[in-house]
């Protein structure tokens, strides 16, 4: 892909979009790391952990993007796209996320850069499945969109409560990368033939995303019945 391909500008979009997504959890460990700092340096705090947390994700994504091309190593990052996608809209259950604040900058910052490496694998897996080998396309996609959540992070997630839809279009969005990232291993070109299964690319994706869908569809209707049934029982 070339920057002058219109395909380029619709999967850095795709990374944004993902990206704003997943990393919600990530934004909530930023404002809980920084929440004892004074009021002069939490915003220190904030900045610093975000460009550490930038460039370690920069670097892991370029490890896995790398290793991506290892046979049936892409089937496995797709199924685990996959539950990435079904978790994104699965009930959950409200708790704390366990992360403890600090009153020294660096401390926070640690924090902040540790926790977003750990809770970034499913960022990682759907930015490569989406980035390709496109070091330009992934790094933009990157730097672009972190600072964004950072700043952002309020209007995102009160955009998510006011339109749950584009939870449930991010997570069929993650399904059709997965479907095209499983179709995309170097095993079954090999053993199918290039062409083959590159006719079968969209089938795949669009099935993919529509049973991330159905499935997360099926979860929250077990979750409120579940729910109906406890209620019934107590009264």
């Amino acid at each position: 892909m070339s920057w002058d391909s219109p395909e380029v500008w619709i999967a850095l979009g795709q990374i944004i979009w993902i990206n704003a997504l997943l990393s919600g959890d990530n934004a909530v460990v930023i404002a809980m790391a920084c929440r004892s700092l004074p009021d002069n340096q939490r915003k220190i705090g904030m900045i610093l952990g975000a460009g550490v947390a930038i460039g370690l994700r920069i670097i892991f994504t370029m490890i896995i993007v790398t290793l991506m091309g290892i046979p049936y190593l892409k089937i496995v990052g797709a199924l685990a796209l996959l539950w990435i996608a079904i978790d994104l809209i699965r009930p959950k259950d409200e708790g704390d996320h366990g992360v403890a604040a600090h009153d020294s900058v660096w401390r926070a910052v640690g924090t902040i850069a540790i926790a977003d490496l750990v809770m970034s694998l499913d960022n990682v897996i759907a930015i490569a499945g989406v980035a390709g080998d496109h070091w330009g396309l992934l790094i933009i996609g990157l730097v672009i969109s972190i600072p964004m959540i950072i700043a952002g992070s309020a209007a995102i997630l009160w955009l998510i409560d006011k339109f749950p839809v584009i939870v449930w279009a991010g997570a069929a969005l993650l399904g059709f990368v997965a479907g095209e990232m499983l179709l995309s291993d170097v095993a079954l070109a090999e053993r199918f033939g290039e062409e083959f299964v590159h006719s079968w690319e969209m089938t795949v994706a669009l099935f993919c995303a529509a049973a991330v869908v159905v499935v997360g569809w099926l979860m929250v209707r077990a979750k409120q019945k579940k729910r109906v049934e406890e209620v019934t029982g107590a009264a």
